[in-house]
């Protein structure tokens, strides 16, 4: 569902799985619509925090620009 709603709002997103299964329901997404009072209800669901780091903190993008893969 969260790929629907990222797609029906205009955002790419790019899906990774190795499970067949998993894939199968990643592009199951355009077989549906999700309705014009799911689309805010979805956002409401955002905590504004990451479990792993702020990606709106500037200085820790900044230090993810220098990671080397």
């Amino acid at each position: 569902m969260v790929l629907r709603w990222l797609n029906q709002r205009g955002i790419v997103a790019i899906p990774k799985s190795v499970r067949k299964k998993r894939m199968a329901e990643n592009f199951a997404i355009f077989d549906f619509v999700l309705d014009h009072e799911d689309i805010p209800a979805i956002a409401t669901l955002d905590q504004k925090a990451s479990s792993f780091f702020d990606h709106r903190d500037p200085e820790k993008v900044k230090w993810l620009g220098t990671r080397k893969l």
